[in-house]
């Protein structure tokens, strides 16, 4: 590691960054939370204070994430990440800047500057390098009172970035590479891909924290606690005298890194790093098939992960750093600072609430997650206001997001003539669960998923220049194009996505998503030599653009619906008439929205229609670009760059706020906020630019897999009669011995549950927080592949003969397979336990068991 820079530091990107001046206090972009590591929906950490130092760092949801930084002058320790311990002195913060792919703090005091920047090379023209959970937090050190100062630098992880709650049980290893030293730290019990759900953190795969060998660190497991106070004491000697005993609770361990940095001088910068990964091993279960992390892809796994992290280091710092020169300016081009600064906040957010993994054939595959909505994966109604983001940076990304959701639509379990809303709950994405889900037209949403598809396979279709991608999937865009011709024009009563006010007829912006999606399968069309076809399209979209004007006009503005007068709403639909070339609505159409939308906006922003105060951040981006004027992009952002500044919610970017009050309405961390790139791709040059970059050369995507076959060994209640012994008073502590005397407790048929949880066949009803079921099973043998079939509502406890097997957080919405060991069964009698807990909506609980046959047998 060249840990001593002086004038070369533009070798490592350095040199930009440590001559960045000071920001007043009254210039000073201040985000609501700040993005410190951001890789994907759970190794995502943040700051959500004005000072580093001042609270401790967390996950996006809010639950403690801590990750410390202290740096030692001259003998004496001063806190730069982490609000403990008071005892040592936090080093004055001077600024905070928020680029693409760093994250950079200024300190000053003690007579040092120093700067902490944090680094994911999230560089979009190569998915394997952005698909790395991976980031480095630099440390570059200077004096700045003429004298020379002995530094040191510490850093520390907390053992609850493994694991879902504080006091699940971890285990912690020390790991030699060929070029580092790392602490690894994991879960005990490593139940891979066991849970699904909104609130959740990940508790399987491992942390790692690792230093360059070179660096002379001392790495060391300890209480975070004691491990600071020593290196205040001692420094990095002091880090030795500390050790830990495992199995321990994960909020009672960290995993520290200290190192010294040597002597400094004016204009004699030091730097050190430490990089913080996570390897989970597998990531995404896909129609049941569990996929690695595209980063995986070659065989690689956590000792090429972290080599290539220490080995790439000063590469990746340089890169990065020119990379956000480069994005930067041309936001700034764009739509000025403020934008820019808008743009900086939302990239690495917007890539961190989704998952980039390998299908069969090696190709990328990205699953987006509805953080802090509901948890879907893969959502149309998500993964299109997030599309721009992606669609900036060429095919690869674009597409990647895309053929997942398709090659569900196409199967033959997709049975109906409009596009899916999402393919199941993060990170298991085995069917539609949303609405009516596969089995249902209930609560679809058919004219909004049906548009999302088509304007989307016509932007790749712009980006590219011919319709190629489509091709394979012609079938299901010509299906969706002829409901858009039926129901597009005057949507029925279904839900959209913007029906936070209830559901409503007559949706004029849904309508206008509907023509001009029906304007981009004419192009597409047109693209493969359908001229017939193309040509018949065309009409009825242009046609539609006249009815709806006519229809849709209420004086100084369009309405919200259009047998609502006196209503009017955000037209973001409409941005893709200009971005793909559809000429189907005239200029006067946006110039009137505008001026209209500039005379009633509040100070926080653009409502998102004239039933409430509140908007979503990424429609009103995208309506500030309808009239392609400058003054009038100004007008609708700055409010948007104002909220963010000023909002007292300390979180990560949410898109759904109140405009009068800047008050956070809902929705945390989402990925939608890629949407702020929509008007790179108005410009030309620009978006042919990034796109062309693209490395990864994506193609040959593998068919979606086939899920397993399986055989039922113990009958669910859906299937058979079963009987259970439950109680709904806590029980004694052995309840799921084998032994354990159950005859005092109730006697009743599966499910548990209530009758109000959707389509579950509840035999006893269970309407209390917690339920302890027992029910034995027997089995003539224990085949080599078992899984549960069970639906729990909601997280639950399995134990068989005496021994835990598995916990499931989250809940399900139906039967979910789950793979498990058969060790813990015997032929013969079988003790099964479980115990639910319940905290709102519906509740259910019941299991059966099945062998599950491979898919090639």
């Amino acid at each position: 590691m060249n840990r001593i820079l002086a004038c070369c530091l533009i070798a490592l990107g350095f040199q930009q960054f440590s001559t960045l001046s000071p920001i007043a206090a009254d210039e000073a972009f201040r985000p609501p939370a700040v993005p410190l590591v951001a890789c994907d929906p759970y190794f995502s950490i943040w700051s959500q204070s004005d000072n580093l130092w001042e609270t401790k760092t967390t996950h996006w949801t809010g639950k403690d994430h801590p990750i410390a930084a202290l740096v030692r002058v001259d003998g004496h320790a001063y806190r730069l990440m982490g609000g403990s311990p008071q005892t040592i002195a936090a080093m004055k913060q001077i600024s905070v800047r928020v680029l693409p792919t760093r994250t950079i703090y200024q300190f000053a005091g003690h007579g040092v500057s120093v700067e902490l920047t944090f680094t994911t090379p999230a560089l979009p023209d190569d998915m394997k390098l952005l698909s790395r959970p991976t980031t480095a937090i630099n440390c570059s050190v200077a004096s700045t009172d003429q004298q020379a100062h002995q530094v040191e630098f510490y850093f520390d992880a907390g053992g609850q970035l493994a694991t879902n709650t504080p006091e699940q049980q971890v285990t912690g290893t020390l790991q030699s590479f060929d070029n580092a030293d790392a602490l690894k730290l994991g879960t005990v019990s490593q139940h891979v891909l066991g849970k699904s759900g909104d609130d959740l953190r990940i508790d399987w795969g491992y942390l790692y924290v690792a230093a360059d060998r070179s660096a002379e660190a001392n790495t060391v497991f300890g209480d975070s606690k004691q491990l600071r106070e020593a290196f205040d004491e001692f420094g990095v000697s002091g880090l030795e005298k500390t050790s830990v005993a495992f199995p321990v609770a994960a909020n009672q361990v960290s995993a520290a890194v200290a190192m010294p940095m040597g002597t400094i001088s004016k204009d004699r910068w030091v730097n050190s790093y430490v990089v913080i990964a996570y390897d989970d091993l597998y990531s995404i279960e896909y129609m049941k098939h569990r996929l690695r992390p595209y980063w995986r892809k070659d065989g690689w796994n956590a000792k090429e992960l972290i080599e290539a992290a220490i080995s790439e280091h000063d590469e990746l710092e340089e890169r990065c750093a020119s990379f956000d020169n480069q994005l930067m300016e041309d936001l700034r081009q764009a739509g000025g600072t403020q934008y820019a600064e808008i743009g900086a906040l939302a990239y690495r957010q917007c890539f961190a609430a989704g998952k980039f993994v390998a299908d069969e054939n090696g190709q990328p595959l990205q699953f987006s997650k509805e953080n802090h909505s509901n948890g879907c994966i893969a959502t149309s109604d998500v993964f299109y206001p997030m599309a721009p983001q992606f669609l900036l940076f060429g095919p690869s990304v674009s597409k990647s997001f895309i053929v997942p959701f398709m090659e569900y639509a196409a199967s033959s379990r997709w049975r109906f003539p409009f596009a899916p809303h999402d393919l199941g709950t993060y990170p298991k994405a085995n069917g539609q669960r949303y609405g009516g889900g596969e089995h249902s037209e209930e609560n679809q949403m058919p004219v909004e998923e049906c548009g999302n598809l088509l304007l989307l396979f016509g932007a790749v279709a712009q980006m590219e220049g011919n319709a190629d991608f489509g091709a394979k999937y012609w079938e299901q865009l010509s299906q969706w194009a002829n409901y858009l011709r039926a129901e597009g024009f005057d949507p029925e009563n279904q839900l959209c996505t913007d029906d936070f006010a209830g559901h409503m007829a007559h949706n004029v912006n849904l309508s206008a998503k509907a023509i001009c999606a029906l304007g981009a399968y004419a192009k597409l069309c047109e693209m493969r030599g359908h001229t017939t076809e193309a040509s018949q399209y065309s009409e009825i979209a242009r046609q539609y653009a006249r009815q709806w004007i006519e229809a849709a006009a209420n004086g100084d503005h369009y309405r919200l619906a259009f047998d609502r007068e006196g209503t009017w709403s955000q037209k973001y639909n409409l941005v893709w008439d200009r971005i793909l070339d559809l000429d189907l609505f005239p200029a006067e159409v946006f110039q009137t929205e505008m001026k209209y939308y500039r005379e009633i906006q509040n100070r926080y922003g653009l409502p998102l229609d004239n039933r409430s105060d509140y908007t979503k951040l990424d429609w009103v981006l995208w309506t500030a670009t309808l009239t392609e004027d400058r003054s009038d992009f100004d007008a609708l952002v700055g409010p948007v760059h104002r909220f963010l500044n000023e909002t007292p919610d300390r979180s990560p970017m949410t898109d759904w706020y109140f405009t009068s009050t800047a008050r956070k309405r809902g929705f945390t961390a989402r990925p939608v906020v890629g949407g702020v790139f929509l008007k790179l791709l108005y410009e030309r040059d620009v978006w042919k630019k990034y796109a062309s970059m693209d490395r990864t050369g994506a193609s040959g995507w593998a068919k979606m897999p086939t899920p397993p076959k399986t055989e039922s060994l113990v009958a669910t209640a859906a299937e058979s009669k079963a009987t259970f012994q439950f109680t709904t008073e806590r029980p004694d502590a052995d309840w799921y011995a084998t032994d354990f005397d159950d005859s005092s407790w109730q006697t009743g048929n599966g499910g548990l549950g209530t009758s109000q949880t959707p389509n579950a066949q509840v035999g006893t009803t269970w309407k209390t927080d917690d339920v302890w079921v027992r029910r034995t099973i027997e089995l003539s043998e224990v085949p080599e592949q078992l899984a549960l079939r069970i639906w729990h509502d909601e997280e639950v406890q399995v134990y068989v003969n005496g021994q835990q097997l598995v916990s499931l957080g989250g809940y399900t919405t139906e039967y979910d397979l789950f793979e498990i060991d058969g060790a813990a069964f015997q032929p013969g009698k079988n003790v099964v336990a479980l115990h639910c807990h319940q905290s709102t909506g519906g509740q259910f609980l019941d299991f059966g068991l099945v062998k599950v046959v491979p898919s090639n047998d």
